[in-house]
């Protein structure tokens, strides 16, 4: 099995492409090991690695996001922790978890904007989401009121020291262009 690594805006995460589907259907990010391994096998193996703060799974590739420990000591035992989870046969979410990006929950918008909603949605999911899973990250809907987008940055896109340009000058300007009705985009958690 061979692993390719991709270095992202995000010097805290490195991407990494084990050639294999991760997740058929949607994103899941994991912020501590607690919830890690209650949902995914791969992604508890991967906390067990010291300085590893954040595991993201997308359909083809896993971001990890590191505290201050240094990526050349801590490379090797992720591709192998990688590699032993591919080649054991476990699945990568625990059974009953689902990968979290395509969820509606938590959504708020008022329901005279659907329309407004379901073009900045699908903007999102054509011209941005794949261009930020190249980063090894991922942009979620999370709301619409008064003009404001509310979005969720997940992966290598949460903690980037470029995310805050990516957000206002790219995705920003692109939804004002084709939604007249927005006027800013926020992040939130």
């Amino acid at each position: 099995m061979f692993i390719q690594t991709e270095a992202t805006p995000n010097p805290s995460t490195l991407k990494f492409l084990p050639g294999k589907v991760v997740l058929e259907n949607g994103t899941a990010e994991f912020r501590d090991e607690t919830e890690a391994r209650a949902a995914s096998p791969l992604a508890a193996r991967l906390f067990g690695i010291p300085g590893v703060t954040g595991v993201f799974l997308g359909y083809d590739f896993i971001t990890v996001t590191k505290d201050d420990a240094d990526w050349q000591h801590m490379k090797p035992a992720i591709l192998g922790n990688i590699m032993e989870h591919f080649m054991s046969g476990q699945p990568v979410l625990a059974g009953g978890a689902l990968g979290g990006s395509d969820d509606m929950e938590g959504e708020f918008f008022d329901e005279g904007d659907e329309t407004i909603v379901a073009t900045i949605k699908e903007l999102l999911d054509t011209r941005v989401r794949p261009a930020v899973a190249q980063d090894g990250g991922d942009i979620t809907f999370k709301g619409f009121r008064d003009g404001v987008v509310y979005l969720n940055m997940k992966g290598a896109c949460s903690g980037c020291p470029s995310s805050t340009a990516t957000l206002k000058h790219g995705v920003q300007n692109l939804l004002r262009h084709f939604v007249p009705e927005v006027q800013e985009v926020e992040a939130v958690m």
